[in-house]
Formats: C-alpha cells, sequence, structure tokens
C-alpha cells in the first residue's frame, strides 16, 4: 500500500512537470505595432517560451530586440529557419495580413498551430487555402483581437447568453477606431502595409471593422448574416491615398441586426460594443466596469463592476498555451478559426458593397 500511494504522488508530480513545461512559440514578423505584446509578455508570465523571431528585416529586428534587452541570437531571417533550430510548437504572426497565408503555408504541413493578428486574411482566396490546410493537418488557427481580452465582453456573454437579462437581441452597434494610424504615430514598418489594398486588403473597413465583425459572428453562435451592407468614404486622400479611412457596415440576421462603425476619424481612440435587446441594454468597452439599463429606465442606468478573465484568458499567449495543452477547445471562442473564417466573408462582402453601392447575400 506504501508503495502504491508512493507512486501515485509520484504520477500527480510528473503530471504537474510535464504541465508546467512552457509551450514553445516562434514569432513571424516584427511589423505589426502589436508586437509589443510579446515583449510586455516576456519575463512576466511563464506558460510560453518565445524561442525566437523571424523577420526578414534584419534592421528592424535588432533595433526591436536590443529596445527590449534581448539577444540577438533569438533573430532569424526566414521562418523555415527559426523552426528547423527552435522547434516551435506553435507560431505567432506580427507581419502583414496578406502574409498570413504563408506562414501558414509554411507551419501547417509540420504541424505547428498558428495564431495570427486580426484580422486573419485579407480576401476569401486567401481564407479558402487556410481552409484546405487546417482541415488537412489538423492544426489549430486562431486569431487574436484586443477585444478578446477585455472582461466586459466575457460578461455580454453571460448576461445576454446565459442570464437572459437583455430578452432577445435586436441590435448591436459597435464604435471601433481611432484618429488614424499615421495621427496616432504607428511606425512607417507597420503604416507601410496597413495602408496598403493589397497587403492590409483594405483600410479602416477592415483594420477596425473586424472587431464588430467579430463580436457579432461570436454573439451569433457562427452563424452568418443574411446580408451585408456598406459604406465607405475618402476624408484624408492625402494621408490615405491609397485606401478608404471610414466606413459603416450593416449586418442584418433573422431576429437583429448589427451596425459597424470603423473610422480613422475619431478624435480618440474607441471600441465600445452597445448590445441592445428587448428588455436591456449592455454597453462594453475595456474599462473594469459596465453600464446596464433594464427596460425603459434610461438616466437609471447600473454600472456593473467586472471580475478579471482566468489567466489561460487574460491574453493571447496564455490563451495559447491553454488550447494547445487541451485546456480549452476554441470552438465558437472569438479567436476560433470557425468564427473569424466568417469574419474574413463579411469583410470581404463589405469591400464587395461599398465598391457596387449593393447589397451582398451571403449563401447560408
Amino acid at each position: 500500500m506504501r508503495y502504491f500511494t508512493l507512486a501515485i504522488s509520484f504520477f500527480f508530480f510528473m503530471s504537474f512537470l510535464v504541465e508546467a513545461k512552457p509551450i514553445r512559440v516562434g514569432i513571424a514578423g516584427m511589423t505589426h505595432n502589436h508586437i509589443n505584446q510579446v515583449f510586455d509578455y516576456i519575463g512576466k508570465q511563464d506558460e510560453v517560451e518565445i524561442v525566437g523571431f523571424a523577420e526578414p528585416n534584419r534592421a528592424l529586428a535588432m533595433k526591436l530586440l536590443k529596445q527590449h534587452h534581448l539577444p540577438e541570437s533569438l533573430w532569424f531571417a526566414t521562418l523555415d529557419e527559426l523552426i528547423k533550430k527552435t522547434k516551435p510548437e506553435a507560431v505567432c504572426a506580427f507581419n502583414s495580413i496578406y502574409e498570413h497565408l504563408e506562414v501558414v503555408k509554411i507551419c501547417a504541413p509540420k504541424g505547428i498551430n498558428v495564431i495570427v493578428e486580426k484580422p486573419l486574411a485579407v480576401n476569401n482566396d486567401h481564407l479558402n487555402q487556410m481552409r484546405g490546410l487546417v482541415k488537412k493537418f489538423h492544426i489549430q488557427l486562431l486569431t487574436n483581437y484586443e477585444t478578446t481580452w477585455y472582461p466586459s465582453h466575457a460578461k455580454v456573454w453571460d448576461m445576454a447568453k446565459n442570464e437572459k437579462s437583455l430578452g432577445t437581441i435586436r441590435k448591436v452597434v459597435f464604435k471601433d477606431g481611432h484618429k488614424g494610424p499615421i495621427e496616432i504615430g504607428c511606425t512607417p514598418e507597420f503604416t507601410d502595409w496597413l495602408t496598403d489594398p493589397v497587403k492590409n486588403g483594405g483600410g479602416a473597413l477592415v483594420d477596425f471593422g473586424c472587431y464588430g465583425a467579430d463580436i457579432m459572428t461570436w454573439l451569433m453562435d457562427a452563424q452568418k448574416p443574411i446580408s451585408v451592407t456598406a459604406v465607405t468614404q475618402h476624408f484624408k486622400p492625402n494621408v490615405y491615398p491609397k485606401v478608404e479611412d471610414e466606413a459603416s457596415i450593416i449586418l442584418t440576421y433573422p431576429t437583429c441586426q448589427a451596425i459597424i462603425q470603423a473610422s480613422w476619424n475619431w478624435p480618440f481612440q474607441v471600441k465600445d460594443t452597445e448590445v441592445y435587446g428587448t428588455t436591456g441594454i449592455l454597453i462594453a468597452n475595456k474599462e473594469n466596469k459596465m453600464k446596464y439599463i433594464i427596460g425603459d429606465q434610461v438616466g437609471k442606468e447600473t454600472w456593473l463592476d467586472l471580475s478579471a478573465l482566468p489567466r489561460e484568458r487574460s491574453n493571447i499567449f496564455s490563451y495559447l498555451a491553454a488550447v494547445i495543452n487541451g485546456k480549452i477547445d476554441p470552438q465558437h471562442d472569438l479567436s476560433s478559426f470557425a468564427v473569424n473564417e466568417i469574419v474574413v466573408e463579411i469583410l470581404s462582402a463589405a469591400k464587395e458593397s461599398a465598391k457596387t453601392g449593393k447589397t451582398i447575400y451571403l449563401n447560408k
């Protein structure tokens, strides 16, 4: 009996060690300013070990590594070289949206999971190629959004879907954007592709329209909208000569409607989600509190204090480790492939609608 007890104790101790082993993660590209998420993570948490950075622009890579007191040995000129020498279990892409497909093409046949910055792909052609790779090689292909890690959106889900505090959702309004990437000081390496219609797939419509498309698809349990209607405008052609800086998108569903306001013309940074139901209203953003209005009691709103999210759902790297370790099944999560393939279809339809002046109906 004593030996049996010792054996069980040893088993759980070894299981703990295996579970505690960090996931090896490589970084593809360093031109996206969201690369700071990596530097903010290193040394503060331990679910993930960053094993290297693949960036063809050596000068950029050296500058960023030096700024953050990281060794030059972490730099690799190509993703193939990084994978060969460091053997990552997952790769995070911080390059242009157009380059996401190439990252998946390199990683999927090797069984390496991928998470990219939003949105997933520039168009439906790239999306369809990704679909084939995910299906053939059975990898996780996830998409990262800042809004995924807001406690307010988790609370919206609980109140709308579990507690039924809003009745039936009838309208959701998304306000996402800022003054513009150049105006807020994004680096040239970032804006060079962010303001390119090929490398980014569009301008403000893609950059900020994706947030509302993601959250709405999640709230609708990965159901496609019936139709997509979009209007874009070009208020700052001298600043953004190639892409639109203003966009509005309307999504229709059998029981509700979504309005996505994406802009590089807001006077301040905004990421607001307003959910209107038949019995209540929720207004969510990155703050640790949220406005709730019951029925017609406008002016008598309740402010809900929000609990911090569990660690594995609080940031891109903890979440990625939890998915790879089997602690989280992404299914229809905000980051899931099932949700984000629909996001790409919505954005593609929105671009077509804005170009043609017609409402685009999505195939069911």
